[in-house]
């Protein structure tokens, strides 16, 4: 049993970085820009990479790193963080019942490793039915997904800290961010409330585009939040 149970592990872990190999195309140049903007930013090499390896959320590390650059206030800085990264509490608690048997080591673990892309990677296979027998061990795939994950942006962090200024601006590698994040959000998309939130963040992230401080990602998520659930309310009533 100890032997069927060590492969069906093994199993899930190369499942997991399996599924996880074409996000990491995206991931990579992402991470390279990071450590090259946090240069930038006045960020030292270990400041930089201790970042990564801590925060270890690329879209709050972009954030932190331009509010750092234009020398926005402490408090700035924190309340924007939060709010980027209050989605993490919704993948939270969609995961929570699916990780209730597991001790509570394990449970931190993934919680430091739930990302964006590790979220939108897991889930499918958490939709699946687990092996009937035996126990559950599909967590066991979600540590390949973040694993991978951790292990693909801490290299590149450091490529980005080291070599970024050698990277020709002719590549526009930024242009990966917005991709990632595209391909993560729309097969999400698949109900009208979550179009909505979708639309509505869009729309206002593009005409708070040019508040102080980057707010304009504050406002626009929340406003998408009032209009998912606003849109959720009143289908509720039909």
């Amino acid at each position: 049993m100890t032997t069927e149970i060590s492969t069906r592990r093994r199993r899930e872990f190369l499942g997991g970085v399996r599924a996880v190999l074409p996000i990491l195309l995206g991931v990579a140049p992402f991470g390279m820009i990071y450590g090259a903007l946090a240069r930038d930013a006045g960020l030292g090499p270990a400041e930089a990479q201790a970042m990564s390896s801590i925060v270890f959320a690329g879209s709050a590390q972009f954030l932190i790193a331009g509010l750092i650059k234009i020398n926005a206030p402490a408090f700035i800085i924190v309340a924007s963080v939060v709010v980027i990264n209050l989605r993490h509490a919704l993948y939270s608690a969609s995961m929570a019942p699916r990780l209730s048997g597991l001790r509570w080591p394990v449970k931190i673990l993934i919680a430091y490793l739930l990302t964006d892309e590790a979220y939108a990677t897991v889930i499918p296979r958490y939709r699946e039915r687990a092996d009937p027998v035996g126990p559950d061990l599909r967590h066991w795939h979600f540590l390949g997904v973040g694993v991978s994950l951790w292990l693909c942006w801490q290299a590149t962090t450091a490529l980005g800290v080291f070599l970024g200024s050698a990277i020709p601006a002719a590549w526009q590698l930024d242009f990966t961010l917005p991709l990632t994040f595209i391909a993560i959000v729309v097969p999400g998309i698949r109900n009208r409330p979550a179009l909505a939130a979708a639309v509505v963040a869009g729309v206002v992230s593009i005409l708070a585009f040019g508040l102080e401080f980057k707010l304009g990602l504050i406002v626009a998520a929340i406003a998408g939040i009032v209009a998912g659930g606003l849109a959720e309310r009143v289908l509720a009533r039909e």
